[in-house]
């Protein structure tokens, strides 16, 4: 009997899109392991969708960095590279940092509020002990961060990044002793933000990024 728990709904969405939804978040939540084969005929019945769709959506992984091709053997689960990652993290901790700073010193207050809710919604999230939906509501909370701060261009570049450690990220969402330092750094980022602390701000949202990176090295180290 064929796996059913990938199995999509059909809905207004293309099959492709909603395969690739279902195929990146059972990546993200460890459904397939890092480095394991992705065969296309049992994929085809999992999400019961046509081998052409199966291989755009494995292309697509490929692009964001979740697949990787392994010469000989095919499509597998992307190992997450160290020095590469590295890199990531670094950008990250710069550009939200910046943003931060900008957004402590010109945020409206209909932005502020804006922020608040999404900041609400990320600790609803967390709650949950979800990695997807953490990180969709981390992914709103950020965009309306870098919206307020007026630095759209580097939101494209954040989110480009963070498409290449999602994986990452889930594991460190995972882990039993990132939920707490993560509410606190978040909440540390919104009060320098309201009281219009714009070093504050930036600093606590470098100390966000370098915390996450530490249990993120830790992790790498057990793939």
């Amino acid at each position: 009997m064929p796996d059913d728990t990938l199995r999509i709904d059909r809905s207004a969405k293309t099959l492709r899109t909603l395969a690739l939804e279902r195929m990146r978040e059972a990546i993200m939540d460890f459904h397939f392991q890092p480095g394991e084969r992705l065969v296309e005929r049992p994929l085809c019945d999992q999400l019961g969708v046509s081998r052409s769709v199966v291989r755009e959506v494995l292309r697509q992984l490929e692009a964001e960095g979740l697949v990787q091709m392994i010469p000989g053997h095919g499509p597998a689960v992307a190992r997450p590279d160290l020095g590469r990652t590295d890199e990531i993290y670094e950008l990250r901790a710069l550009l939200e940092g910046i943003a931060a700073r900008a957004c402590a010193l010109s945020a409206t207050s209909e932005q502020l509020a804006t922020l608040e809710r999404a900041l609400a919604d990320l600790f609803d999230a967390w709650a949950s002990g979800t990695p997807p939906a953490v990180m969709r509501a981390t992914t709103k909370f950020y965009e309306a961060l870098f919206e307020a701060a007026d630095k759209r261009v580097a939101w494209e570049i954040v989110s480009g990044l963070n498409v290449r450690i999602n994986q990452l990220r889930s594991m460190t969402i995972l882990s039993e002793n990132r939920r707490e330092p993560a509410i606190t750094e978040m909440t540390e980022i919104m009060d320098a933000i309201r009281a219009r602390k714009p070093q504050e701000a930036e600093a606590a949202a470098r100390r966000h990024v370098e915390s996450a990176w530490k249990i993120a090295r830790d992790k790498l180290s057990l793939v």
